[in-house]
């Protein structure tokens, strides 16, 4: 057999994980109750963002940092606004598409 044509060996790299995305699953469900009612938030609103829905997110992350089941960060930079930029941008109308 030939080997004519073939890419040759591959080269090996080492995978990193990613720096968000992978975290430790809630196998004692230390933050399940607060999972629930963020999902069933977003049943009741038929999957729109709203403010309660947000504020239950935001628990439920901080549950997850609280017992290390994901890394402490700022929740600016987890998509939440301080209270004084929130107030500020969220002047419009409701269902308005904002970009």
């Amino acid at each position: 057999m030939s080997t004519f044509g073939s890419p040759g060996p591959l080269p090996s790299t080492k995978p990193i994980p990613p720096q968000r995305g992978s975290f430790p699953l809630d196998h004692e469900g230390e933050c399940k109750d607060a999972m629930m009612s963020y999902l069933g938030c977003l049943k009741k609103v038929k999957g729109v963002n709203e403010n309660e829905c947000r504020l239950l997110a935001k628990s439920y992350l901080a549950c997850r940092m609280d017992r290390n089941l994901m890394a402490k960060d700022d929740f600016k930079n987890l998509g939440f606004k301080e209270p004084s930029q929130a107030a500020e941008s969220e002047v419009g109308v409701k269902g308005e598409l904002r970009w």
